[in-house]
C-alpha cells in the first residue's frame, strides 16, 4: 500500500514539474536588440536562463536596455562601477532598475532574493559559490521565469557572450572625441554547432546598439569593347 502511494507521489511531482518546465520553456524571450537577438538560442533572453557575459558594462547595458523600456524591472547585485548615466544614454530605463552596488559576502542569497521580484537580474560574483548554491539560485530561476546575467564564468548557462577586437572612432593625431566602438560580439552555446559572431557598433554614436554598416561596392563603369 505505502510502495504504491509512493509511486502515485512521484507521479505527481513528475508531471508538475514537466508542467512548469513546459511553461518556462514556452515562454516567449524577452525582448531583445535585434543586433543581439540574432545572436542568442531562441532569438533573445530565454525567461528561467542564466547567461554568462564579458566584463563589458556597454554589454551588460545592451542587454537591459529593451527589456526596461518595455516594463521588465531589472536589478544589477555587486557591481559598485555601474554608471547610470552611462546606462541611461545606452537606453537602460532608470525607473525600472534596482541597484544593490554592495551585497557584501551574502551576495548569492541577495541575488536569489531579487530573483523573487524582478524578472531580469545581473550580478558579478566576488567568489565562487557552492555548487549546491548555484543549483538551488537555478531551480529558483526556472521556477520564476528569471533571467540571469552573470559577468564572469557561471556553470549550465544557455549560453556565454562577450566581445572582442574592439576600435574606437572618432579620434585624430591629438584632437576628436570619441563617438562610437565598433566590436565583435560573439555568442557560444551548446545549441549551436559553432559559435555565432557579429561585427556591431557598441556603443553607437548616440550611445546605443547599432548594426556595423556593411561597406558598399562601388560599381565601376567599364569601357564598352568595340565588337568587330
Amino acid at each position: 500500500m505505502r510502495s504504491t502511494a509512493t509511486a502515485q507521489e512521484v507521479q505527481r511531482l513528475r508531471a508538475q514539474m514537466a508542467q512548469i518546465q513546459g511553461r518556462k520553456l514556452d515562454a516567449p524571450p524577452l525582448p531583445t536588440h535585434p543586433a543581439l537577438a540574432d545572436l542568442l538560442p531562441g532569438g533573445g533572453l530565454r525567461p528561467g536562463s542564466s547567461y554568462s557575459i564579458g566584463g563589458s558594462m556597454s554589454l551588460l547595458f545592451g542587454l537591459l536596455a529593451q527589456p526596461s523600456q518595455t516594463g521588465s524591472w531589472c536589478g544589477v547585485v555587486g557591481m559598485p562601477g555601474f554608471g547610470a548615466e552611462a546606462a541611461d544614454k545606452a537606453g537602460v530605463d532608470l525607473t525600472h532598475l534596482v541597484l544593490i552596488p554592495e551585497p557584501g559576502p551574502r551576495w548569492l542569497a541577495v541575488t536569489a532574493t531579487i530573483a523573487d521580484v524582478l524578472p531580469v537580474v545581473a550580478v558579478r560574483p566576488p567568489t565562487r559559490a557552492k555548487d549546491a548554491d548555484i543549483s538551488r539560485l537555478a531551480a529558483r530561476m526556472r521556477e520564476r521565469g528569471v533571467v540571469l546575467l552573470v559577468q564572469g564564468p557561471w556553470p549550465q548557462t544557455e549560453a556565454m557572450i562577450d566581445v572582442t577586437d574592439a576600435r574606437w572612432s572618432g579620434l585624430g593625431d591629438g584632437y576628436g572625441v570619441l563617438s562610437d566602438r565598433e566590436l565583435t560580439v560573439t555568442v557560444t552555446s551548446r545549441r549551436f554547432p559553432v559559435p555565432r559572431s557579429s561585427r556591431m557598433l557598441l556603443p553607437a554614436p548616440d550611445g546605443a546598439i547599432a548594426v556595423r554598416p556593411q561597406p558598399v561596392t562601388p560599381i565601376v563603369d567599364l569601357p564598352m569593347r568595340a565588337v568587330s
